[in-house]
C-alpha cells in the first residue's frame, strides 16, 4: 500500500487538531496521581505499631479510591487541592479533629475482634509543588488483647492500595499488596510471619500487569500506536521487542538507583512519545528500520516511568530482584493483552483497502490529541 501523503501544512494542521480534540475529551489526570499507602508494622506482644507512609489529603476529602485513578476525577477534587495547599499544622489539626471517623478505615482484627488504632506521631511536610500528592508519615498504635493471638490488617476499599511490611524478620519477613478490603494473614506477635521469593515474584506480575491494565493509559496509548502502525505482524513484533528490551534497561537502571531522573521531566516527554507514534502513523512513514530504532529510544523512557511505579510500592531490598522481573513480566503481559484486544476488534480489516484511512488514522488522530494535551498538561497546567 503506497504511504499516505501529508504535508507539513497538513501535519500543522492536525497537531492543532489534536490539541483542540484532546482539551475537550482527553481525560485532565496526572499520571500515577494515587499511590498505595506503605506500612512498617511492628507487632508487639501488647500493641501493634503501624508506620504508614500515605496521602492524609485523600482520607480528610472523602475520596472514594476505588472509584478514580486520579484524584483530579473524584467530586471532591476541590476539596482534595484545597487540603494540599494547607500548611502541615493545620492538615494535622483536621487529621486529628477527624480521626474517629478515619480510624475506621484502618482494619485491625484479632480472631474476629476489630480494634480501633490511636495517633501516635505525624509528620507532614510543607506544601510543595501542587501538581504532585504530598506524602506525609502517621504512626498509629493499637491495644493488643491478652493471648498469642496474629493480628492481621488492611484498609477499607474507599482507601485504596496497601503495601504492609512487617519489620524485624530480614529479607524472608512477610511484604503484602492488598486492595481496599483486603487483609493480611495473622501476623504473628512471636516470631515473624516469612513467604517465598516465588511468592513476591508471581505478586508482583499481577502489579506489573495491573499498571498497564487498567491504570497505565498512557503506556497502553503508546503501544495502540505501535499496533495501529503496523499491517503485518512482522514490523508490529519488531516493534514490540524494541520497546520491551528498551523499557527493560532503564526500568532495571533507574529502580536501582543508576540512573535518577525526576518523574516532572519523564512524564511530559512519555506524553510526547504519544504524540509522536499517533502523528507518525497519520504521516504514513514506513521505514521499518528507522522506526524500530526510534521505538527503542522511546522505550527508555517509558521504563523511567514503570520505575516510578516500582518505588511508590516501597520493595523490600531483600526481595527486589524477584519484584523487578515479576513487574517487568506482568507489564509484558498486560502489552501483549491490550495488542491482543485490538487485534480482536480490528484485525479482521487489517488487510483491508479502507482500513488506514477509515480505523488507523482515525484512531492514530485521537492517541496524537491525548498525547497532546497530556504534553500541556504535564509542563504548563
Amino acid at each position: 500500500m503506497a504511504p499516505f501523503p501529508m504535508s507539513i501544512m497538513n501535519l500543522l494542521r492536525v497537531c492543532a487538531m489534536s490539541i483542540a480534540v484532546a482539551m475537550a475529551a482527553a481525560p485532565a489526570a496526572q499520571a500515577h496521581e494515587i499511590r498505595p499507602t506503605i506500612a512498617d508494622v511492628d507487632v508487639g506482644a501488647e500493641a501493634v505499631t503501624i508506620t504508614l507512609r500515605i496521602t492524609l489529603e485523600t482520607l480528610l476529602a472523602g475520596i472514594d479510591l476505588t472509584s478514580v485513578q486520579d484524584t483530579n476525577d473524584a467530586p471532591e477534587a476541590a476539596i482534595y487541592d484545597s487540603l494540599r495547599a494547607m500548611s502541615a499544622d493545620q492538615l494535622e489539626a483536621m487529621l486529628r479533629a477527624d480521626w474517629p471517623r478515619i480510624a475506621q478505615g484502618f482494619l485491625i482484627d484479632v480472631e474476629g475482634m476489630a480494634l480501633t488504632a490511636e495517633i501516635a506521631a505525624v509528620s507532614i511536610p510543607a506544601p510543595g509543588d501542587l501538581e504532585l500528592p504530598r506524602d506525609s508519615t502517621l504512626t498509629i498504635i493499637a491495644a493488643l488483647p491478652p493471648g498469642e493471638a496474629g493480628v492481621s490488617l488492611g484498609l477499607a476499599p474507599g482507601f485504596g492500595s496497601f503495601v504492609p511490611r512487617q519489620m524485624g524478620g530480614g529479607v524472608d519477613a512477610y511484604e503484602g499488596f492488598l486492595n481496599g478490603g483486603e487483609m493480611t494473614p495473622p501476623l504473628p506477635r512471636m516470631g515473624i510471619l516469612t513467604e517465598s521469593g516465588m511468592s513476591v515474584f508471581l505478586r508482583y506480575i499481577v502489579v506489573g500487569f495491573e499498571h498497564i491494565l487498567p491504570l497505565g493509559l498512557d503506556h497502553i496509548l503508546f503501544v495502540l500506536g505501535l499496533y495501529f502502525f503496523a499491517t503485518k505482524v512482522g514490523p508490529l513484533l519488531w516493534q514490540v521487542s524494541a520497546f520491551t528490551l528498551a523499557h527493560t534497561i532503564t526500568l532495571a537502571l533507574a529502580a536501582t538507583g543508576v540512573v535518577k531522573i525526576p518523574a516532572s521531566i519523564v512524564e511530559p516527554l512519555i506524553a510526547a512519545s504519544i504524540v509522536y507514534v499517533g502523528v507518525e502513523n497519520i504521516i504514513g512513514r514506513r521505514n521499518l528500520k528507522g522506526r524500530t530504532a526510534l521505538v527503542f529510544g522511546l522505550g527508555l523512557l517509558h521504563g523511567l516511568g514503570f520505575a516510578s511505579v516500582l518505588g511508590d510500592y516501597g520493595i523490600a531490598s531483600g526481595r527486589f530482584v524477584q519484584a523487578l522481573i515479576g513487574f517487568n513480566i506482568g507489564v509484558e503481559i498486560g502489552q501483549l493483552t491490550v495488542i491482543a484486544m485490538a487485534f480482536a476488534a480490528t484485525g479482521w480489516a487489517i488487510t483491508r483497502g479502507w482500513y488506514r484511512p477509515v480505523v488507523a488514522i482515525p484512531a492514530s488522530l485521537v492517541i496524537a490529541a491525548i498525547g497532546a494535551y497530556w504534553v500541556v498538561e504535564r509542563t504548563l497546567l
